[in-house]
């Protein structure tokens, strides 16, 4: 498990196994969200296991599942609520960690006094590139 912090209380991590949540409460994480489909894979069948897990060790969850590439306002406004409720810090995670520095930066770019460049210069060291997303995140920017 690689976890990449994308700004101060919130990291990005890709896919996590009920026995790793026990490294994610290690480290100091107070909740999590998955951004993974019910049967996107084998090793994903649904989220229950997870989500059991999580209760166990005192991690709020959330749930946010989307296809790659393909986010609803709903899904980015529910991404944004789960970071402005969720105890910090929030540890967000699919499959790569793709989807979930996505609706992070989406979710992001429509807050006050968003950075646009820093959104993307936070994804690119976090090992993803959301220049292709740069045009949908300014012009989310720009509707504040």
């Amino acid at each position: 498990m690689q976890i990449h912090q994308l700004e101060s209380g919130f990291a990005i991590t890709d896919a996590v196994t009920p026995a790793d949540l026990e490294e994610v409460a290690r480290r100091g994480f107070r909740a999590v969200i998955c951004n993974r489909r019910p049967g996107e894979a084998e090793d994903h069948p649904d989220d229950r296991a997870l989500r059991e897990k999580a209760a166990k060790l005192g991690l709020a969850w959330r749930c946010i599942p989307v296809t790659p590439g393909e986010y609803s306002e709903a899904d980015i406004e529910a991404f944004g609520e789960a970071l402005g409720s969720l105890p910090a810090p929030v540890l967000a995670f699919c499959r790569t960690g793709k989807r979930a520095v996505h609706l992070w930066a989406h979710a992001r770019s429509q807050g006050e006094s968003c950075d646009i460049p820093a959104l993307l210069a936070a994804a690119r060291a976090a090992g993803h590139d959301l220049e292709e997303r740069r045009p949908l995140l300014e012009a989310a920017a720009g509707k504040r």
